[in-house]
């Protein structure tokens, strides 16, 4: 185990590790929920249950592939946004079937491989400038942030300024802010998986606050109850048979330029999710050389296209890396070990569905909120008095990824800045192909949303 994870030369320990992988699961244990509830919408699809193997199954085949291909403490499973535009926006809003939506993940997994294999994904992590990849892990911190305060009701919707501030006298409220605060005393002490206990003691208080009846119930407002089920029936309404292969390839003759936006999207979204997320998280775990490069991006990104086509195969959207990982990272996670346990621990949630699925967001919020501080200590490292081009494009990088709710927009509005900058003030020849053909891939993605079309 030594020898294949490189786990001493990292700094790190088998028990460390662990710890960092159950962590991880933690954190992005929400997915097993969300994605079946959403997918289940759809109403041709497979149901909720089919969905809920599919989620599990394609989580850990992804996660386990990320351990042996990389060796990166790097998780995967079907990517939140990616869901919704694949229920909400291509199955209920254009109208097309579950099976075609099916159909165009596959293919982009496909040409995900290809692309992986020709290593331009790979490039795209590397070659992207220095102090963009700063900004953009700082953004991710940031991102990281808004996302736990949502889930948390920390944060809310206003109709007139956009945000708000939820209710304090709220449960939910209450205990998040509580268990940032247990999370900072455990971190100061040095307690080891301090995010893993913040999390569990967060879980526990919460059931504490519904036996004493302030957490009230009610699964009309989706606020479940914290203390897991272990009946059989509810064991077994886990176990359901993934919808396999469940593909409409004849509908891609009659229907090309429909079916070629749709896969687009995904492609588009799905290439910029990732390439930040992994930056991010290698930026936080000490991962990058002293090039600034990440070494075997290509067997990460492997994992990724993998996983995608075999959650295509089993029924769900597209499976990309967490973002979640850096709870992980900051739990002491730097090897593949990470990622194999978190891998285990989906196909354990299997049979143990309930125990996991009790957990509520609000007790992965304080772990999502430290994560989110720590991340953003990068932009300490950012450059905002040299190269124009460098600071504007790391700081739209930084400032849109929460502010548009979305990875792969502030590394659009990030590079695209960085790339005409360079052109305005005379340092064309800074630019590299990758940042050219991102640059074109940004352009057409524009051009289809102005359209309506993406």
């Amino acid at each position: 185990m030594e020898k294949f994870f490189k786990i001493k030369e990292r700094g790190s320990s088998v028990r460390t590790e662990i710890i960092a992988g159950i962590t991880t699961f933690l954190a992005m244990a929400y997915i097993l929920a969300v994605n079946p509830g959403m997918l289940g919408d759809i109403p041709d699809g497979p149901g909720a249950p089919a969905i809920f193997m599919a989620t599990a199954l394609s989580a850990a085949i992804a996660t386990i592939c990320m351990a042996f291909f990389a060796n990166y403490p790097v998780a995967l499973a079907s990517g939140m946004g990616l869901n919704a535009f694949f229920t909400y926006t291509v199955c209920l809003t254009m109208g097309y079937s579950y099976k075609v939506a099916l159909t165009s993940i596959l293919i982009e997994g496909i040409i995900f491989m290809i692309l992986s294999l020709f290593k331009f994904r790979e490039a795209l992590v590397n070659k992207i400038p220095k102090n963009l990849k700063l900004g953009i892990t700082a953004g991710i911190g940031l991102f990281i942030t808004i996302i736990a305060l949502i889930n948390a009701g920390v944060v809310v919707n206003n109709d007139s300024t956009l945000v708000g501030l939820g209710d304090l006298g709220s449960p939910q409220v209450a205990l998040a802010i509580i268990g940032l605060l247990i999370i900072g005393v455990l971190h100061h002490y040095k307690v080891k998986g301090d995010i893993l206990i913040g999390i569990l003691a967060t879980w526990v208080l919460g059931i504490i606050a519904q036996l004493a009846g302030w957490y009230v119930v009610d699964p009309a407002n989706e606020v479940y109850s914290l203390i897991p089920s272990l009946s059989w029936d509810a064991i077994k309404a886990n176990f359901a048979s993934p919808a396999l292969f469940q593909f409409d390839f004849g509908f891609i003759k009659s229907n090309f330029m429909g079916f070629a936006v749709v896969l687009f999207t995904f492609l588009y979204t799905d290439i910029f999710d990732t390439v930040g997320t992994l930056i991010g998280v290698a930026q936080k775990g000490n991962l990058l050389d002293e090039n600034g490069n990440l070494p075997k991006a290509g067997g990460a990104l492997m994992a990724d296209a993998v996983g995608t086509v075999a959650g295509a195969c089993l029924g769900t959207s597209t499976v990309t890396s967490y973002v979640e990982s850096s709870a992980g990272v900051s739990a002491g996670g730097r090897t593949g070990l990470t990622a194999l346990t978190t891998g285990i621990l989906f196909l354990i949630a299997i049979p143990l569905a309930p125990i996991f699925l009790a957990i509520p967001g609000f007790a992965t919020t304080p772990a999502m909120l430290f994560v989110g501080l720590l991340m953003l200590s990068a932009v300490k490292d950012v450059d905002f008095d040299g190269d124009v081009a460098d600071t504007i494009g790391a700081f739209l990088a930084i400032v849109m990824m929460p502010m548009t709710y979305s990875i792969a927009n502030g590394i659009m509005f990030g590079m695209l800045a960085w790339v005409i900058l360079k052109v305005l003030i005379g340092k064309i020849k800074d630019i590299s192909g990758v940042m050219w053909i991102s640059v074109a891939l940004f352009v057409l993605y524009i051009v289809l949303k102005v359209m309506g079309l993406a």
